[in-house]
This record gives structure tokens, sequence and C-alpha cells, in this order.
């Protein structure tokens, strides 16, 4: 499972959704609001979004090839 760590009314955090989105694994991408967790608020509040898989971490900005790239490097499969 990926994960996108957001906040709601993060328009960022909605563009890298909707880049899931277009590669088709946003059925594999798990939303996790950090404004409810102090830890993850102090980890990721000033850079959100972020994709996490097992550790690696995507950080924003990236653009679709970016995000195929990090994809392909963690052996996720998906589709465009």
């Amino acid at each position: 499972m990926i994960t996108l760590y957001s906040t709601e009314g993060c328009h960022l955090c909605e563009m890298a959704f909707e880049l899931t989105q277009t590669l088709n694994i946003s059925n594999q991408v798990e939303v996790v609001d950090i404004a409810f967790d102090d830890d993850l608020f102090s980890r990721y509040g000033v850079t959100i979004p972020v994709l996490n898989y097992q550790g690696n971490e995507l950080n924003w900005p990236f653009d679709l090839e970016q995000l195929q790239a990090w994809l392909d490097n963690n052996g996720i499969t998906h589709n465009q």
C-alpha cells in the first residue's frame, strides 16, 4: 500500500492524488491526514504532499514522469 500524506483543503495534495488516478494506482493509495497526528504533522507539515512506499518517499513537487519513475523504482505496477 502506498501512503499519501495529506491534509484537508490541500490543493497540492489533491493534485498529487489526481496523478495517482491518471496512472490507475489510486486504489493502492491510502490517504493519511497529518492533522490528526502530532508526529506526522511535525514531520510533513511543510512538505505535503508526500508519497511513501515501504520507507521510500517522493516529495512534492513531482510530475507524472517523476511519479512513474518512482513507481518503477519501487516495483509498483501502473498503467496510463
